[in-house]
């Protein structure tokens, strides 16, 4: 039976000491390193600076302004009406597993190219290698179902210094698998991250978005908003929704049981935290973690699990990062 541990403060939207996002957005300062940033910087009646958060243009220049001057890009882009996820959630989930990770070595946070990362559905934008390359120096393999994702993705990671020489794109040619095609049995990861698709049909996702589009503009008639932070199918929705998603990603995952010290993936829905749990149960993971995230309003969890003994976790550091470069927590 495994065993279940809180390891986050309840606070909902404290994010990570580590998390480069904890204030405000400084738009004066960002709009230094990205003067594309201007013309989309409004003034509010109360005299702050904001943007439309509802404008997807708006938003994926923020996003290009804050990797810019956070992490060191010189060039980030998208295909149109590709996920534009917000930055600072993302940050928080590599922050997260770092911890996770530093305890597989004695407390201490590890950096450099030895520790390795699956992405499982790193989409067009490529944040979470860019995220853990510039602060952690991990090298990262991101797979997706869709070649103009990686396309996109491959395009990033060749543009800029932090990314370059660091990151490798796989596509997954069968959408139902999750490993399989993509990782090799004699190929080992220290950790997998996954943020899954959260609807269970396109019509959901559409009606999920005018939902936050009337919430951003609670005075406009808005009847068939763009998808303000985008998003395509394979991003935004699968059959049977996130719940499946992870149940079968749970499964997939225990032939790998002695590749990989921390499976994780992010669980947006509380309520399906009882599925999840029960099928990592059933597959006999050792330890599972749920890690609490939020910013705002905005609530979410890692869930993380290993199929390692203990003895074996606490160990894993040693074995795999001997030469490597480490940060006290």
């Amino acid at each position: 039976m495994f065993v279940k541990k809180n390891t986050a403060p309840a606070a909902k939207s404290r994010l990570h000491p580590r998390n480069q996002h904890g204030a405000r957005y400084d738009l004066e300062l960002l709009k230094q390193t990205c003067p594309a940033l201007q013309p989309h910087i409004l003034r509010l009646p109360n005299g702050s600076d904001s943007i439309d958060f509802a404008n997807p243009e708006s938003v994926k220049i923020l996003n290009t302004a804050l990797l810019m001057h956070h992490y060191g890009l010189s060039y980030w882009d998208i295909p149109p009406g590709y996920l534009c996820p917000p930055i600072p959630g993302r940050a928080d989930y590599i922050h997260q597993m770092a911890d996770l990770l530093s305890e597989t070595n004695d407390g201490r946070v590890p950096r450099g190219s030895q520790v390795r990362c699956l992405d499982i559905g790193v989409g067009a934008n490529a944040v979470y290698p860019i995220i853990g390359r510039a602060e952690y120096g991990w090298s990262f393999v991101g797979t997706d179902i869709d070649p103009v994702s990686l396309e996109a993705a491959q395009a990033i990671a060749e543009a800029n210094d932090v990314l370059r020489g660091g990151v490798e794109f796989r596509l997954q040619p069968e959408p139902a698998q999750v490993f399989t095609g993509i990782w090799p049995e004699t190929e080992t990861f220290d950790a997998v991250i996954c943020n899954p698709p959260f609807h269970a049909s396109a019509a959901d996702a559409e009606a999920a978005n005018l939902r936050k589009v009337k919430q951003l503009n609670p005075n406009q008639k808005v009847i068939a908003p763009a998808l303000n932070f985008g998003g395509q199918g394979g991003e935004l929705w699968c059959v049977g929704g996130e719940e499946k998603f992870i149940k079968t990603m749970v499964q997939q995952s225990q032939p790998y049981a002695q590749n990989c010290a921390w499976f994780s993936v992010l669980v947006a829905k509380k309520t399906h935290l009882k599925g999840v749990y029960a099928e990592l149960s059933r597959v006999r993971a050792t330890i599972v973690r749920t890690i609490p995230m939020g910013q705002g309003n905005k609530t979410s969890r890692m869930v993380a699990w290993t199929f390692l003994p203990k003895t074996d976790l606490n160990s894993w550091g040693n074995v795999r990062w001997s030469a490597s470069p480490f940060v006290k927590k």
